[in-house]
């Protein structure tokens, strides 16, 4: 479906790719012909993410904060310093943990807010301003997760992530006029450095968790990276506002109460 040649030319902004799915983003897009800009917070392990992906093509790298607006415009300038334009912005860049709602606290709750959805709209609407209006072209991915029924276990991540689903479908009609696509990518288990990140207590339960997705495995960074590169691609020039559900049918019957009831064996 995709050719070498296929983002020849484009230029192509991944937050939060250094690591896990967004890496792997940066990775396909680069094989694909693009230049790929990654940018996270860790200066340091950013560039030694920069440096493992130049082997695929031309990257660049520069930290940068999506909750700040003075580092995202700076990180505005540096794209168009560098290469005068963009014309893919795919937000990876997220975070949250697991916790019941109940004992989520507010420093806990505006943080996991601030990085997914306001972070998301920050750096959305000053590349908009910065590229694709004055371009009169874009596009925008958006990495958000399985919110379909719910977040159980991470509530602060679902409201984020749902408000991130609602913002891509008012900006899809908002920016439709300066020819912009902006669509959602909703992966579900993927096996990734992120499962590292969640206590071993819940990684234990990870097996048991697979048996429940109609299609019994765990998901790829590669097959998440497909449907965002699809999605970025002129195969999808008429998908817009749109989310895809990468999960193997999880977002349609998996049972979400797994997660708190290990929660709540803590207790």
């Amino acid at each position: 479906m995709f050719q070498k040649d296929t983002f020849k030319d484009k230029i192509v902004l991944v937050t939060g790719g250094r690591s896990g799915i967004g890496f792997q983003i940066a990775k396909d897009f680069l094989l694909l012909g693009a230049t790929v800009f990654i940018c996270s917070r860790k200066e340091e392990k950013l560039l030694a993410a920069a440096e493992q992906l130049k082997k695929y093509g031309e990257v660049y790298a520069q930290s940068c904060d999506i909750r700040n607006s003075e580092e995202i415009s700076a990180l505005a300038t540096f794209i168009k310093e560098t290469k005068g334009r963009l014309d893919i912005l795919i937000n990876n860049a997220g975070g949250q943990f697991p916790a019941l709602a109940e004992y989520i606290s507010d420093n806990g709750w505006m943080a996991v807010i601030n990085n997914n959805l306001n972070g998301t709209f920050f750096i959305t609407k000053i590349m908009a301003k910065e590229f694709f209006i004055p371009q009169a072209s874009g596009n925008v991915v958006n990495i958000i997760a399985d919110i379909y029924r719910g977040f159980p276990g991470m509530a602060h991540t679902g409201a984020a992530r749902a408000g991130v689903d609602n913002l891509t479908k008012s900006l899809a009609q908002e920016w439709a006029r300066s020819n912009m696509r902006l669509n959602c990518v909703a992966p579900g288990y993927i096996d990734s450095s992120g499962l590292e990140n969640y206590p071993q207590e819940i990684q234990d339960k990870f097996a048991e968790a697979m048996k429940a997705i109609p299609l019994q495995r765990f998901g790829t960074v590669e097959e998440v990276s497909n449907a965002v590169c699809f999605l970025s691609s002129d195969l999808a020039s008429y998908i817009s506002g749109t989310t895809l559900y990468v999960d193997g049918a999880q977002h349609l019957n998996f049972d979400k109460m797994g997660l708190p009831e290990v929660l709540r064996s803590f207790m």
